[in-house]
C-alpha cells in the first residue's frame, strides 16, 4: 500500500513537471493563445529588415503593443513591407509615428520600435507609417569599415 501513494505521488510530480515546463514553453515563445479581437493592422516599408520575422514583437518605450504579422516585398520599390498587428482600438498612434528594425541585446532577435509622433490625427487600421529606419545589419558595418580601411 505503501509502495503505491509512493508511484502516485511520483507520477502526480512528473506531471506537474511537465505542464510547467509546457507552460513555460508557451511564455517564452510569446504565443498568444487568447485570440483578441480588438486588433489593428498598419503598415510600414523598410528598405532592409534582416532578421525580422512574422510574430516578432512590435514596442512602444519597452512595452510589447503588438506583433509582426506578415512581411512582403513589394518588387517594384525593391522595399520590404511590414505588416504590425497593434493591440487595442485605431486612434492611439499618431499619424507622425516613427518605426524603426531593433535587436534585442548582441545577439538577439529582431523586433520593431515605434517612436510616438506629436500630431493630433490618429493611425486608422491600414494606414501606412511613414517615417522608417531599417534594421542595422552587423556585416555590412564590418564589410563597410574593410572596404574604407583597405582604400586608405
Amino acid at each position: 500500500m505503501h509502495m503505491r501513494t509512493v508511484e502516485i505521488s511520483v507520477g502526480a510530480f512528473v506531471l506537474a513537471g511537465a505542464l510547467a515546463l509546457v507552460f513555460l514553453a508557451v511564455k517564452v515563445s510569446g504565443v498568444n493563445l487568447s485570440q483578441s479581437s480588438d486588433s489593428y493592422v498598419v503598415q510600414a516599408r523598410f528598405d532592409d529588415v534582416a532578421g525580422l520575422r512574422p510574430r516578432a514583437k512590435v514596442s512602444m518605450a519597452g512595452v510589447t503593443v503588438g506583433r509582426v504579422a506578415r512581411i512582403e516585398v513589394d518588387m517594384e520599390y525593391g522595399e520590404a513591407i511590414v505588416y504590425l498587428e497593434i493591440q487595442g482600438q485605431p486612434g492611439n498612434l499618431s499619424l507622425d509615428t516613427g518605426a524603426q528594425i531593433l535587436t534585442e541585446g548582441i545577439l538577439g532577435a529582431r523586433y520593431v520600435s515605434l517612436l510616438p509622433g506629436a500630431d493630433v490625427e490618429t493611425l486608422a487600421d491600414g494606414d501606412l507609417i511613414e517615417e522608417t529606419q531599417g534594421a542595422l545589419v552587423l556585416e555590412n558595418l564590418v564589410g563597410d569599415l574593410i572596404t574604407r580601411l583597405g582604400a586608405s
